[in-house]
């Protein structure tokens, strides 16, 4: 569970943080939190929303807090992979449709591979038969890397960083052997 907005209380005093999840997941965390007796930041706002079934861009400007002329980083990390392509594109729209030009999406996505058993190492099979065994399947098909530029493109965003498993592997995993970044990409994306 992200605590960006409780581990970094200096930068809380200059921002709006708004942690949006899906509704079983924020009710647990927000009941772990009072269990713990953690204070909640005036500038932390909890938006709940099932990416299945609603629109971002409802959610958000329910929310009065939430001012979509103002520039928003927004951080989409280990949700794609449990939603379909469709959904995935659907709330990307709706981030370039609420957020203002130079907003910035950062999100994380499998390669289009990922599903194929045939190219799949053991602990990822093992990975995903847990995930699907704790009712949490992925279903997402991933991202064809050559070609995510021009998804983007077309949902409203400049793609400014791609960042490939190697890549990733080099700069911030090195030494880890569980092989859980063999298969994860790493997305920068500006509204255009």
């Amino acid at each position: 569970m992200d605590t960006f907005a409780f581990r970094r209380p200096d930068l809380m005093e200059h921002f709006e943080v708004f942690e949006v999840d899906h509704p079983a997941t924020q009710e647990f965390k927000l009941h772990r939190l009072a269990e713990l007796e953690w204070e909640l930041p005036a500038k932390l706002h909890f938006i709940p929303i099932d990416f299945t079934k609603e629109s971002l861009v409802t959610a958000l400007t329910s929310s009065s807090s939430y001012d979509p002329k103002v520039k928003t980083f927004f951080n989409w990390l280990g949700v794609t992979y449990f939603l379909t392509r469709d959904e995935i594109f659907t709330t990307l729209r709706s981030i370039a449709e609420v957020a203002p030009a130079g907003s910035i999406l950062v999100f994380n996505y499998a390669d289009t591979t990922v599903f194929i058993p045939e190219k799949l190492s053991s602990h990822m099979q093992k990975f995903l038969k847990l995930l699907r065994k704790m009712g949490e399947p992925m279903k997402m098909g991933g991202f064809d890397p050559s070609r995510l530029a021009e998804d983007l493109e077309s949902l409203g965003f400049c793609l400014h960083e791609n960042v490939n498993p190697a890549n990733i592997e080099r700069c911030y995993l090195q030494g880890r052997t569980d092989g859980c970044s063999e298969y994860g990409y790493f997305a920068c994306a500006v509204v255009k």
